[in-house]
């Protein structure tokens, strides 16, 4: 952890008492220069510090933003977890950090992304201090860990952990979006990092943005389609949620093999059985969703009676044909 993470840890173990300085400096083997920087490092992070020449310093109350702190202690695996209050992309953070991590995985997560990617090349509007966006770098990978195989794991983690801290029902649109009442709420991007030498995935980056809190400068054509976990004030830390996804996703990544988890996608997916389209060779077809394969694959009947699989793309839903 930084030095900044570490400061905030000691005040969280303190809570209401007063630490001085040099007794943090002590703890850590720092300067008191560097617990000072590290001190104002965290009020510019929006943390509530008293602080006073003779008690030294006090968190006056908890606050809810993203810190490796909290983070750690939550995750139920070793993990090396590096939190970032801005930053262009999770995704492009990991990659940039993989040759220093090449044999353990690690988390980036982020308060805000000034270029935060979805798929398709698309951008992900990722406001300040509303959400969480993390990215999730796996190195161990089991022999089922395709892309839309990860994406629908992590889709099942994203739900469960929404459901085991919340009263929130959550479902999944195919293959990579968590909805609730009828908004997004989160998007899911896996890419797959390719070793020159043996042409193979050698790595996988799974990225993970969830709106929690609704953001007042949403724009406008965002406002139909996209919404947040809470509208008003959350009743869960983002730090804990973080943390719950991340260890629900590794008791789902246990299962890979077997593909036991896709039983939970299946049963959160309201596509099935909903009249869809997509895009194939520039040709729109349409037809009926009517189940997910073990692959992750949507299965669909076509207009013209005729059964086709797509394991990657889009689709969209005609709301109008479907019951």
């Amino acid at each position: 952890m930084s030095t900044k993470d570490e400061v905030l840890a000691i005040l969280e173990q303190k809570k209401t008492e007063n630490i001085s300085g040099q007794k943090i400096a002590e703890i850590l083997g720092v300067s008191r220069t560097a617990v000072w920087k590290a001190i104002n490092t965290l009020k510019e992070d929006g943390y509530k510090i008293h602080s006073t020449p003779s008690a030294g310093y006090r968190l006056l109350e908890p606050s809810d933003s993203l810190n490796t702190a909290a983070i750690l202690p939550l995750v139920q695996r070793r993990l090396n977890v590096e939190t970032f209050q801005t930053i262009d992309s999770t995704n492009a953070e990991a990659k940039r950090r993989l040759n220093n991590h090449p044999d353990e995985d690690f988390l980036i997560i982020s308060e805000h992304q000034e270029a935060g990617r979805g798929r398709l090349g698309r951008t992900f509007y990722s406001p300040p201090r509303t959400g969480i966006y993390m990215s999730l770098a796996l190195h161990e990978l089991s022999p089922n860990s395709d892309a839309t195989l990860l994406t629908t794991a992590a889709a099942v983690a994203v739900c469960q952990a929404i459901e085991e801290l919340t009263t929130l029902k959550p479902q999944i649109k195919w293959v990579n979006d968590i909805f609730i009442d009828g908004k997004k709420v989160c998007g899911i991007l896996t890419e797959g990092i390719l070793s020159l030498e043996t042409q193979t995935i050698q790595s996988i980056i799974l990225g993970i943005g969830i709106n929690v809190l609704e953001d007042e400068h949403l724009p406008e054509d965002l406002q139909p389609i996209v919404g947040a976990l809470f509208s008003g004030e959350s009743t869960v830390s983002r730090n804990t949620l973080a943390a719950s996804i991340i260890n629900h996703f590794y008791a789902v990544y246990e299962t890979m093999e077997t593909g036991a988890f896709l039983d939970d996608y299946r049963d959160r997916c309201f596509v099935l059985g909903k009249s869809v389209s997509f895009i194939k060779n520039k040709q729109t077809y349409r037809g009926i969703a009517t189940g997910i394969d073990d692959a992750g694959a949507l299965e669909i009947l076509l207009e013209d009676q005729t059964r086709t699989k797509i394991s990657y793309g889009e689709i969209s839903i005609d709301w109008r044909g479907s019951k």
